[in-house]
């Protein structure tokens, strides 16, 4: 969580009608993944996974939680 805050950024918003503040914090989760696929690592290890189940993990997480950027795959807009 510390390199996820790390490479955040804070957004902050005014909404002058309602004279509120709005504050949110945006991950970028792929800054992160070299932690990530450490910690992938070690929990394969301990539970004894194979290489290919490893390999699984962590290309799963480039698919589906990284989103198509991460591949180098354009999002289109």
């Amino acid at each position: 969580m510390e390199d996820y805050r790390r490479n955040a950024r804070l957004v902050v918003r005014q909404n002058h009608r309602k004279a509120t503040t709005i504050e949110k914090e945006y991950f970028t989760i792929n800054l992160s993944k070299p932690i990530i696929d450490e910690i992938d690592r070690v929990l394969a290890r301990h539970y004894g996974f194979t290489d290919e189940e490893l390999d699984f993990i962590i290309h799963y997480d480039i698919k589906y939680r990284m989103g198509k950027d991460a591949e180098g795959e354009g999002e289109e807009e």
